[in-house]
């Protein structure tokens, strides 16, 4: 059994329709594609894809940053004095 993790659903043949029309209707909401009547794609508003990319892009980043707060105890640390004779 496979779930649908959308409140709406449209078949493909619904989709080739109209697909304006179908993405007018769901008022921002992601659309689960059904082909014989299993899920195969989720049709999603470009505003929320670039909301779910981001948060994907914040785990990773949260991800580095662990990594690198366990290897704080390698860093050298660094006096104001020596970084402007640098320059």
């Amino acid at each position: 059994m496979n779930t649908l993790l959308s409140t709406l659903s449209a078949s493909v043949s619904e989709l080739k329709k109209n697909p304006s029309q179908l993405i007018d209707q769901a008022n921002g909401e992601a659309i689960a594609i059904l082909n014989h009547n299993k899920p195969t794609a989720y049709l999603v508003p470009a505003s929320r894809y670039e909301e779910i990319m981001e948060a994907i892009d914040d785990q990773h980043l949260a991800k580095l940053i662990k990594q690198r707060a366990k290897e704080k105890n390698k860093a050298i640390e660094v006096c104001q004095k020596s970084l402007k004779k640098a320059f």
